[in-house]
C-alpha cells in the first residue's frame, strides 16, 4: 500500500512539474522580415534579446540573431601546425547567447512539413523556456505560423505574433518598383505553385509574383494568351533587400530567355506591369556606390562598429578581422607618474593624439578617484575631431587642434614657441601608444618645451584570421580594404598575408599610407580627414566615380573583386 502510495505521490509529482512548466512557456513566433536585419521590427529585437531558444527556419536566421546580439560566430577547430592555441579560439568570457534549434529542415537536410515544423516548436515550448520562433518575412502571410500557432493552442502553450516586414511590398520596394501609385491602384498577389486562372489578371493591374522563376516561361506566354502585351514590363528581383540582390528588367515575350542569362534562382519576386518602369528612376539600393563591395575591416574588435555601420550604409558588407588589442602598458609606473605630474601642476599641456590616449588617462584618473576638475589650469591639445570628442565626453575641451592637416605633423604646424615669460611651466604630457613615432616629441622639443612621452597602452597584434579569410585577402575575394593606423597595416600583413593587387586600399591619412606603401601597396583612397566617417565617405566616393565610369562608357557594372588586375590598372591610368 505504502509503495503504491509513493508511486502515485511521484507521478502526480511529475505532472505537476510539467504543468508548471507549461504554464510558465511562451511562444513568439516573430517574423524576421525579408531578408536584410534591418527591417526586423523593435518588438522582434527585444524578444530575441529576452530568448533562451531560438527556433529558426533558414540558415541565415541563427548568424542574424549573433549578429545582433553582438556574439561570435561558432569557432572551427583550429590546427596544431596553425601556431594558434586551440584554447585561445574562443573566450571563455564571451555571452553565449540562446540556444537554436533548426525549425526549417530535419536532419536529412530535406524541408520540414508543416506539422513537423509544429511538432518542433511545441517540444521545445514544453521546456518552460522563452522562445522565440522565426520566420521569414510575416508569421502569418505564405507562411508555417498558423499551423504553428494553432498546435500551441492545442496544448495549452501561450504565445504571440509579432508581425514582419513581408517580402511582398520590401522587395519591390528595394528593387525601386512602387506596386502603387497615383496612375495604378490595384495590385494582385499570386503564388505560382498552384493551377492559375491567368485569364482573371489580363487587365493593366499590377502583379506580383511568387515562387514564378521555375515557371515564367509559361506564365508569360498565359499572360500574353489572355490579352496582355507582349511589350509590358516585367522585373525579377532575386534574394531582395540583402547585398546580393540581383533585378532583371525585361517585357512578358523576352522575360524567360533574360532570366536564363541572368541565371536567376529562387528567392525572387516578380512584378509584372507598367509599374516597373519607374525602377529607371527610383533605383536606390542597387546603385548605392558600395553596393555588394565585400570590403575587409582591420580593426580593434571595440572599434569596429562605427566603421562597419558607415560602409553598410554605402551597401558594403563589412568584415571584421581584429588585428590589434589594446592593452595596458606591462609597465603602469611611468604611467601612474605622470598622472601625479598633472595633478600637482607640473606639466603646461596635455597633448592626446587618438581615441585610444584620451581611454587610457580616463582610465588612469577613474583609478585614482581623480574626475575632470584635475586639468583645471591645463591646456589640452587634441588630433582628430574624435579625439576632440572623446575629450568633450569628459566634460574638457581642446585649446589647440590642428587648423590644417589632421596629424601630429599638423599639430606641430600650430603648436606655439615655448615662451619663458608667458609659459609658467615648460613641460609637455603626451601620452601614447608603444609604437607611436617620434615625429611629435622632436618637433616640441625643437620649440623649446621638454616632454614626458608616456606609454599610455600598447598595441598587441591580434591572432590570425581564418584560414578562408586569409585566403580571401590573398587571392582578391575582397574588394576594399580599410587602414585606420599604421599598425592595423603592419599587423594585417603579419598575421594575414598581403592583399591582392585587385583589392581598393583606403586609409585614414598620410602616415598609414606611407605605412602601406613600405609594404607594397597602391594607396587608392587617402582619407581628407583623420576621422573613420570621413574615410568612408571617401570610399563611397571612389565606388560612386567607379560605377558612373562604367555606365557612361556602357560597361556592366562590376565589383574591383570581378575584374583583373591589370583590367583595373589600364583603366585607372586612363
Amino acid at each position: 500500500m505504502t509503495r503504491a502510495k509513493t508511486a502515485s505521490s511521484s507521478a502526480a509529482t511529475a505532472a505537476t512539474t510539467v504543468a508548471d512548466r507549461i504554464a510558465r512557456s511562451w511562444v513568439s513566433f516573430v517574423g524576421s522580415g525579408p531578408g536584410d536585419p534591418d527591417l526586423l521590427t523593435v518588438r522582434a529585437v527585444d524578444l530575441i534579446r529576452q530568448a533562451d531558444v531560438v527556433i529558426t527556419e533558414s540558415s541565415e536566421h541563427a548568424p542574424m540573431v549573433r549578429h545582433l546580439l553582438g556574439l561570435p560566430e561558432p569557432v572551427e577547430p583550429v590546427e596544431a601546425d596553425q601556431g594558434v592555441d586551440a584554447t585561445d579560439a574562443a573566450d571563455a568570457d564571451e555571452p553565449q547567447g540562446p540556444e537554436f534549434v533548426d525549425g526549417g529542415f530535419g536532419e536529412d537536410g530535406q524541408p520540414l512539413t508543416h506539422a513537423a515544423r509544429a511538432k518542433v516548436v511545441v517540444k521545445q515550448a514544453k521546456r518552460g523556456v522563452r522562445i522565440v520562433r522565426l520566420l521569414s518575412g510575416d508569421p502569418f502571410l505564405y507562411a508555417s505560423g498558423p499551423e504553428e500557432a494553432q498546435a500551441c493552442a492545442k496544448a495549452g502553450l501561450g504565445f504571440e505574433i509579432v508581425p514582419g516586414v513581408s517580402s511582398v511590398a520590401a522587395v519591390p520596394a528595394y528593387a525601386g518598383i512602387p506596386l502603387t501609385n497615383k496612375d495604378h491602384r490595384e495590385v494582385s498577389v499570386v503564388t505560382c505553385g498552384d493551377k492559375i486562372n491567368w485569364s482573371e489578371y489580363s487587365d493593366n493591374r499590377t502583379l506580383v509574383l511568387l515562387s514564378a522563376v521555375g515557371q515564367i516561361g509559361e506564365i508569360a506566354e498565359a499572360l500574353v494568351a489572355a490579352g496582355r502585351s507582349p511589350q509590358t514590363p516585367v522585373a525579377m528581383t532575386r534574394v531582395g533587400t540583402t547585398t546580393e540582390q540581383q533585378t532583371v528588367i525585361s517585357t512578358l515575350d523576352s522575360i524567360a530567355a533574360d532570366a536564363r542569362a541572368a541565371r536567376m534562382t529562387p528567392p525572387a519576386i516578380t512584378v509584372v506591369g507598367d509599374v516597373v518602369g519607374l525602377r529607371e528612376k527610383l533605383s536606390w539600393f542597387e546603385t548605392k556606390p558600395l553596393f555588394g563591395w565585400r570590403v575587409l575591416v582591420p580593426r580593434t574588435k571595440d572599434q569596429a562598429a562605427s566603421l562597419s555601420i558607415g560602409l553598410r550604409g554605402y551597401g558594403a558588407v563589412p568584415e571584421e578581422v581584429p588585428t590589434i588589442s589594446v592593452e595596458p602598458p606591462r609597465n603602469p609606473l611611468q604611467m601612474d607618474k605622470a598622472v601625479r605630474g598633472l595633478v600637482e601642476g607640473r606639466y603646461e599641456w596635455i597633448a592626446f593624439t587618438s581615441v585610444n590616449a584620451v581611454k587610457a588617462v580616463r582610465e588612469k584618473f577613474e583609478e585614482y578617484g581623480l574626475d575632470a576638475r584635475a586639468f583645471s589650469g591645463l591646456k589640452i591639445a587634441a588630433v582628430g575631431d574624435k579625439t576632440a570628442a572623446a575629450i568633450a565626453a569628459w566634460g574638457l575641451r581642446a585649446d589647440l587642434m590642428p587648423s590644417g592637416e589632421q596629424s601630429a605633423a599638423g599639430l606641430l604646424e600650430d603648436w606655439p614657441e615655448y615662451d619663458d615669460v608667458l609659459d609658467p611651466i615648460n613641460r609637455v604630457f603626451l601620452p601614447r601608444a608603444d609604437i607611436a613615432t617620434e615625429t611629435l616629441v622632436a618637433g616640441l622639443v625643437d620649440l623649446g618645451w621638454e616632454c614626458d612621452d608616456v606609454t599610455a597602452y600598447r598595441t598587441v597584434r591580434a591572432t590570425p584570421p581564418p584560414a578562408p579569410t586569409r585566403d580571401a585577402i590573398k587571392s582578391g575575394k575582397f574588394d576594399a580594404v580599410v587602414f585606420t593606423s599604421s599598425s592595423t597595416v603592419r599587423n594585417l600583413v603579419g598575421i594575414a598575408g598581403k592583399p591582392h593587387p585587385s583589392t581598393v586600399i583606403a586609409v585614414i591619412g598620410p602616415a598609414t599610407a606611407k605605412t602601406a606603401e613600405e609594404h607594397g601597396l597602391r594607396v587608392d583612397v587617402l582619407s581628407p580627414k583623420p576621422d573613420v566617417d570621413e574615410l568612408v565617405s571617401a570610399l563611397a566616393a571612389f565606388g560612386a566615380s567607379r560605377r558612373q565610369s562604367m555606365v557612361e562608357a556602357g560597361e556592366p557594372v562590376t565589383k574591383p573583386s570581378e575584374r583583373k588586375p591589370s583590367a583595373r590598372r589600364k583603366a585607372r591610368a586612363k
